[in-house]
């Protein structure tokens, strides 16, 4: 029987909390997340945010007893990683290598897990191999594993084991958003086969803005914008002559039908153009590519003029959140707690 799994995604202005079983999502809920308490993606105080879970299950009736954590972009260190077949013992001693680019310090200092995406040796396992038609003699290629390789410091998972366990809950489970984004294509897999083998998922998020993309449920690549929707934020400040955090309420509100300002309009196709030559790129190195669906997730996927912009600058078909999660449809602000659905469900 399916465990209940309280799913977190701790953002940069917002907590969000999704209950979900099996499946299937309970109940979801939101908090504004108090100023400091998260600083370069790490918790900065374990009881503070302890006690801000416990207020928000209460107050929202969400009761359970795991969680699975979503671990911060900004934070973890995610690679497609192609090797020669391995043991476990193997990998678990060569993983740690393929992130020297990455890391500083001791390696013993840091975690490291993958996933296996394929492995040619298993497939040909039983077969004969046999050459490329055409090309009799040749020898067959060497089999190969490819994994989804994931590094994290390990303070970090600490900080989240530490700071559940202080509210009341055991932490099961732990990865990237991107991990989130893989499980709810899996769950949506008979939906979206109608869009061929290729997605994008646009997450509009406060701080940057993040494109994946995906042949099926295998990650090919990720583009990463510094540029987020506290740009927006900083437009409105100016315009309305208020701090940020007001400016941003503006916008999530639409107060005053600002979202339709000439200002916000100049800033959403800087980030349609910044957006473009991302694509380019992705085109550029994938050109078998046949994308021609994007679906949007974060707080920006609310703001329809930047998302009328953003399909029209990239000649894409642009979809909401709700497609993504079962029962997406009935849940409100479905777009917010994507990753913290996928989590729980992963």
């Amino acid at each position: 029987m399916a465990k209940t799994i309280l799913g977190i995604d701790i953002g940069h202005d917002q907590l969000k909390l999704a209950l979900v079983k099996g499946k299937r999502v309970l109940r979801v809920a939101t908090a504004d997340m108090p100023e400091n308490l998260m600083r370069e993606s790490r918790i900065t105080s374990r009881e503070s945010m302890a006690e801000l879970l416990r207020t928000v299950m209460k107050q929202n009736k969400l009761r359970a007893n795991h969680a699975a954590f979503v671990l911060p972009n900004e934070v973890v260190f995610i690679k497609n990683v192609e090797i020669p077949p391995m043991t476990v013992d193997q990998l678990e001693y060569n993983l740690p290598f393929e992130f020297n680019d990455y890391i500083t310090g001791e390696r013993k200092e840091y975690v490291f897990d993958y996933a296996v995406v394929s492995d040619s040796s298993q497939q040909a396992a039983g077969a004969e191999a046999v050459a490329p038609e055409g090309e009799e003699g040749a020898e067959a290629p060497e089999p190969t594993m490819e994994l989804l390789a994931v590094g994290a410091h390990r303070s970090l998972l600490e900080d989240a084991q530490e700071t559940l366990r202080k509210a009341g809950l055991r932490l099961v489970r732990s990865a990237p958003a991107l991990c989130s984004y893989i499980e709810l294509i899996r769950a949506q897999n008979e939906f979206l086969s109608g869009f061929g083998d290729e997605y994008g998922i646009l997450d509009l998020g406060n701080q940057s803005i993040r494109m994946y993309m995906f042949k099926r449920d295998r990650h090919v690549a990720t583009r990463v914008l510094e540029v987020g929707m506290s740009r927006l934020d900083d437009v409105l400040a100016d315009a309305y002559g208020v701090d940020t955090h007001l400016a941003h309420t503006y916008l999530m509100s639409n107060y005053d039908n600002c979202q339709d300002r000439e200002e916000c309009h100049t800033a959403y196709e800087s980030i349609a153009v910044e957006l473009m030559r991302a694509m380019n790129f992705y085109r550029f190195s994938n050109p078998n590519s046949v994308l021609s669906d994007l679906w949007l997730c974060g707080g920006g996927a609310v703001i329809k003029p930047l998302a009328d912009v953003i399909g029209d600058m990239l000649d894409l078909q642009l979809h909401p959140a709700t497609e993504l999660v079962p029962g997406g449809d009935a849940i409100e602000s479905c777009n917010s707690f994507v990753q913290a659905i996928g989590i729980a469900m992963s």
